[in-house]
């Protein structure tokens, strides 16, 4: 009779939720993140009695759901709460990451019907931001994941102060006359993206119009490589951030131009499956000329000041042919 009150007593406890038929989950996939949702107290059980992948109790409530969220897509030797990957080869190669959200009573009965929410993330394992043309130094991109929906990253390309990439300056960057062939040191960040995904710089050029599309160009980066010696690139492909710095100018025989547009073409790559780093360029050549396969991010400089000075000559390459992780 003791056992039998002791169980009655239970029933409250294991009821306080009113239950639900809840057989679906909505899942958001984001490049860094995967966020599932089930409708709150599914068949009766309470969020700690549910785990991400019979491992984790980490669900939390939000606005009538049960959320579980996987920060980490990059596993090596262990996987974050149960959560699997599985490589997918051919000409478009993807990858899927999945898990399930499970319940687990640790009760002498169990009066709910158990509940398995499995489910899954489909990527591609290159992520080209090839269908896209940005007028401005900061574009957020919807990249279609092959899945249930797209995720948004924002790529920016700023200005720094010095080599050590820490201030941005703000824009619109102003060049004094004065200042010609100092040095300009750039960088360009994605953010919201996991660390399996690197920022590729292909090409780099200026024109003295805001059509990254003008004949008349100077190319700072070709085939990412430094199309000469006034051209440094700090990094490249290794993380979500390349920089690189070059000597600033103003275009020859064109006084009444006051300003100067930078364009770069990047694209970003899945470190985890593919090779992004460029091949070294002494064995790559800058020639050659290609419609850019990646989105481009432009930057402004102004050039003002009265005092005279001499133009650089620079030699011109036309834009080359890109490799594409």
């Amino acid at each position: 009779m003791a056992l039998l009150e002791a169980l009655l007593m239970l029933l409250p406890v294991a009821w306080s939720c009113p239950p639900q038929k809840a057989d679906y989950v909505m899942v958001s996939c984001f490049p860094n993140a995967i966020i599932a949702n089930v409708p709150e107290c599914p068949y009766g059980w309470e969020i700690e009695q549910l785990s991400l992948g019979g491992v984790c109790y980490t669900g939390i409530h939000s606005s009538g759901f049960y959320r579980f969220i996987i920060p980490d897509l990059t596993p090596k030797n262990h996987s974050y709460c149960g959560t699997q990957s599985e490589y997918m080869p051919g000409k478009d190669p993807k990858y899927v990451f999945y898990n399930s959200i499970v319940s687990n009573d640790t009760t002498l009965t169990i009066r709910n019907q158990p509940v398995n929410y499995t489910f899954s993330c489909m990527y591609r394992a290159a992520y080209l931001v090839n269908n896209a043309v940005f007028s401005q130094r900061v574009a957020t991109v919807y990249v279609n994941n092959g899945s249930l929906g797209t995720f948004r990253s924002q790529l920016s390309m700023n200005v720094f102060t010095n080599s050590k990439f820490l201030y941005a300056k703000d824009a619109p960057y102003i060049i004094d006359t004065s200042e010609i062939g100092s040095e300009v040191f750039i960088g360009v960040e994605a953010k919201g993206l996991s660390s399996r995904f690197k920022v590729v710089i292909n090409n780099c050029w200026a024109t003295p119009t805001p059509y990254s599309t003008d004949r008349k160009r100077w190319s700072l980066i070709i085939n990412s490589c430094p199309s000469d010696h006034t051209v440094t690139i700090f990094e490249n492909a290794k993380d979500s951030r390349s920089m690189f710095k070059f000597n600033s100018f103003r275009f020859q025989r064109l006084e009444k131009v006051s300003t100067v547009w930078l364009h770069c073409e990047v694209h970003i790559c899945d470190g985890e499956r593919l090779v992004c780093l460029p091949s070294p360029c002494s064995v790559r050549s800058l020639s050659g000329e290609t419609e850019p396969s990646g989105g481009i991010l432009t930057a402004e400089f102004q050039v003002k000041g009265t005092g005279q000075h001499v133009a650089r000559t620079h030699r011109v390459y036309s834009n080359s042919t890109v490799s594409n992780c």
